[in-house]
C-alpha cells in the first residue's frame, strides 16, 4: 500500500501567522518532543517535523511576525505580536531550511499523538545543533 501526504493546517489564535504541514507519516508515528528549554516550557510546546515531509509557514500580517533568537541563536522562533502564540521555528543553512511545528497550534489537534519524548539540547554546540536540525526538521518551502 503506497504512503500519501497529508496536510494538516495551524495558526496563531488570532489567524496572522499559520503554517501547512505535509507527512506521509501516520499520526501514531509522529515524532512528537517536549523540549525542556525555558523558551518551549513557558510556552508548553510540543513540536514534531518529518525530514521525509514539506513545511511552509504562512504570515498573513508581516507586521505581527515575531523572530525571536536565543541560546545559541541558531533558529528563529515565530511567535505573533498580537496574540503570543508561538507557532514554529525555522533555520536556514547552507544546506536548505528546515523548520519545526508547535503541534498544539495545530487545527484542530491530531488525536492519537504518541506520548511526547522530553528533550535536552542543552550540551549541544551551535554547530552540533544546525546538524540534528538538518537531519531530523522538516525541508521548509521558503523561509519567512
Amino acid at each position: 500500500m503506497a504512503s500519501y501526504m497529508r496536510n494538516f493546517r495551524g495558526s496563531c489564535h488570532c489567524g496572522a501567522l499559520g503554517f501547512s504541514f505535509q507527512t506521509a507519516l501516520p499520526i501514531a508515528q509522529w515524532s512528537v518532543r517536549a523540549c525542556q528549554c525555558g523558551f518551549c516550557r513557558a510556552h508548553g510546546a510540543l513540536t514534531t517535523s518529518d525530514p521525509a515531509g514539506r513545511l511552509a509557514f504562512h504570515v498573513g500580517e508581516a507586521e505581527l511576525l515575531q523572530r525571536y533568537r536565543f541560546g545559541l541563536k541558531t533558529a528563529d522562533f515565530l511567535l505573533c505580536r498580537r496574540c503570543g502564540v508561538y507557532t514554529g521555528a525555522q533555520i536556514d543553512t547552507d544546506h536548505g531550511a528546515f523548520g519545526i511545528i508547535n503541534i498544539l497550534a495545530m487545527t484542530p489537534v491530531p488525536a492519537g499523538l504518541p506520548t511526547a519524548a522530553l528533550a535536552d539540547y542543552s550540551s549541544e554546540s551551535a554547530s552540533g545543533r544546525v546538524e540534528r536540525r538538518e537531519k531530523r526538521w522538516t525541508p521548509l518551502e521558503k523561509v519567512v
